[in-house]
């Protein structure tokens, strides 16, 4: 869809290509490793069909994903690579994930009995990856405690380990001692395999920080998830790869007036100058997942110059003050992306709201049309 063609004056622009060059640019990093994308969430914002079929084309050989839905929406567009669901596997939810050739995350003894029951009464085999807790204190049966799930995965014949996994929870910090603990006791754990005399399965731990940051952990397989879209995990994260930002996000002026010393602007009357600016308005707000912890703090560029937000972020609205500058109806505002020599990047916008740059671009809702270039 070309930006014209949209009914309405906002929306968010993915770069495939960017997609692309920044797995290529991972997959190189990696080496041997199999790169599995992480498409959960809507693909951090981008988009979860579009972005899995440009992967899956471009050669991606798995997918992950964080729900059994989001798996099933991917086998409904004719997603046909394997797909691995990280999250927990309710009892009633594992004939969905037999019937539509998922793999699922198995964490107990009991998950595999009944992953294994299920299977039998269709008379198939069942794809399940191991789930160990090496210090997350999610999901995942204990690193010291995993021995016995282990034995117990052997005995199921309608249940097939195609891999074992865990998940760091401080790979993107500038202190790895913690994750350096983790990768610790999940080799520890993988130790069964050999000293039984049994093949490996698939082992995997390294999400983007710990691609970025511990090359020990790439094993089989990396998940990177933010750093497919071109953002980094972190301000504080090392950056051997180079990775190029996927999604912009643009608007339009759509009101331009003369405010008064002393008009105040917005819900609440935020904000006033003490003298006579111009300020137009923007058609978005958080009702689009545009926060509105941005109110008084956050900034666009509109004509190259960024210009501050001034009042409440309302729910489909906020204002920008242009000072004296000049703007028309129409004319382009980039919310995240670049204008002229310019930038706004997800981690700005993450900076101004005081989170991250994660819940910037999964907040931004199906309400804004997305267009794929």
């Amino acid at each position: 869809m070309n930006p014209a063609d949209a009914i309405r004056p906002a929306h968010v622009e993915v770069s495939l290509g960017a997609i692309a060059q920044n797995y290529d640019a991972i997959r190189a990093h990696v080496g041997t490793a199999q790169v599995m994308p992480v498409v959960k969430a809507n693909a951090y914002g981008h988009g979860i069909v579009e972005v899995a079929r440009h992967l899956m084309n471009h050669g991606a050989p798995c997918l992950g994903v964080a729900l059994l839905e989001e798996a099933i929406v991917l086998r409904q567009a004719g997603i046909s690579i394997p797909i691995l669901v990280f999250g927990g596997v309710a009892t009633r939810q594992i004939p969905q994930f037999i019937q539509h050739g998922l793999m699922m995350a198995a964490s107990s003894v009991d998950k595999l009995r009944q992953i294994d029951e299920a299977a039998a009464a269709v008379k198939t085999k069942a794809c399940v990856h191991l789930k160990i807790d090496t210090g997350m204190e999610r999901i995942g049966v204990h690193w010291y405690s995993a021995e016995k799930l282990l034995e117990a995965s052997l005995q199921f014949s309608n249940v097939e380990v195609a891999g074992i996994y865990s998940h760091f929870a401080c790979s993107d910090d500038s202190d790895l001692s913690a994750a350096r603990e983790q990768l610790s006791r999940f080799l520890e754990v993988l130790e069964f395999y050999p000293k039984h005399g049994l093949q490996t399965p698939l082992r995997h731990i390294a999400n983007s920080g710990g691609v970025l940051q511990l090359p020990e952990s790439h094993l089989d397989l990396v998940r990177p998830g933010i750093m497919l879209y071109g953002v980094y995990p972190s301000k504080d994260v090392l950056r051997p790869v180079q990775l190029t930002p996927a999604l912009s996000w643009k608007s339009q002026v759509v009101f331009f007036k003369v405010v008064q010393p002393g008009s105040p602007i917005s819900y609440g009357g935020t904000w006033s100058s003490d003298h006579q600016v111009r300020v137009v308005t923007v058609p978005v707000g958080y009702g689009d997942g545009y926060f509105r912890a941005l109110s008084n703090r956050g900034s666009v560029l509109i004509r190259g110059q960024r210009h501050p937000i001034v009042g409440r972020v309302c729910m489909d609205q906020f204002m920008v003050n242009l000072e004296w500058g000049t703007a028309y109806n129409g004319d382009t505002v980039t919310l995240i992306g670049s204008d002229s020599s310019e930038s706004i990047t997800a981690q700005d916008v993450a900076d101004a709201a005081g989170t991250i740059a994660y819940e910037v671009l999964t907040n931004i809702n199906t309400r804004v049309p997305r267009v794929y270039v």
